[in-house]
């Protein structure tokens, strides 16, 4: 399968959740696995309904790993479920496709607006079909930041925000509205929650690095801290914070 129908795919599952949420009335946890929300079994059946009759094997947040292929498709039906529920608006599904070698594709849909990212290896970075690029910032104080768990101290940053969904926050650094988005710890985020937005993030020539240094690009259920900024320098000024905490 090439890229731009790889892409093709990734988005007829996207919105193929978008449908099936546009029809569901329940709310409030599932009560099958923690954290899970009703709805988040209604999007995952809609998109591995697209995925898996395309012949991907997939690792879902939500069903674990189904069906074989040579393409694995990592995915976050719902990426910010809570405010999904809850009404928020601001929520999105985050599919990243891995190959042998590595990140091959990755598409983020805002589910609220339609808003859709996307980037495949070497092949640049998009916000609906429009190339993007990061933010120039390099100076932490001037920095707007997004902003993940509890952070043990006041950082030097200009503003922060707390949105709720990391993938599509990571995309928000990619296309520059914001300087950086910071995963604190003892938060975590799963490789469902940022494979795709890291791609788009490289792609569109941002910075992704763990706080410890740990591999990202992975398939299985390990949590991770990662720090995404707009240049090297505004990545490394927070980590360099972040170690002064402690």
């Amino acid at each position: 399968m090439d890229d731009q129908a790889i892409i093709e795919t990734l988005l007829e599952a996207a919105k193929a959740v978008e449908t099936a949420l546009a029809g569901f009335e329940g709310s409030g946890l599932s009560g099958r696995r923690e954290t899970q929300y009703l709805l988040d079994e209604v999007a995952d059946r809609a998109a591995l309904d697209v995925l898996l009759n395309a012949s991907f094997a997939v690792f879902s947040e939500e069903t674990g790993l189904q069906g074989e292929g040579d393409l694995t498709v990592v995915i976050d039906p719902v990426d910010g479920s809570t405010n999904c529920d809850r009404g928020i608006p601001f929520f999105c599904t985050s599919l990243a496709v891995l190959d042998h070698v590595g990140l091959r594709a990755g598409l983020v849909r805002s589910l609220v607006t339609g808003v859709t990212y996307s980037a495949t290896r070497g092949g640049g970075a998009f916000r609906d079909g429009r190339a993007i690029s990061p933010s120039t910032q390099t100076q932490l104080g001037q920095a707007i930041v997004g902003v993940n768990g509890l952070y043990p101290k006041q950082f030097l940053w200009r503003q922060t925000r707390s949105l709720g969904a990391a993938a599509l926050e990571m995309c928000l650094v990619a296309d520059g509205s914001l300087d950086a988005f910071f995963q604190a710890p003892p938060a975590c985020v799963h490789p469902w929650d940022y494979l795709a937005a890291m791609l788009i993030c490289l792609e569109a020539g941002a910075v992704v690095r763990a706080v410890d240094g740990e591999e990202l690009v992975i398939v299985e259920a390990t949590p991770r801290h990662p720090i995404v900024a707009a240049t090297p320098e505004l990545a490394q000024a927070i980590a360099d914070e972040l170690a002064s905490s402690h």
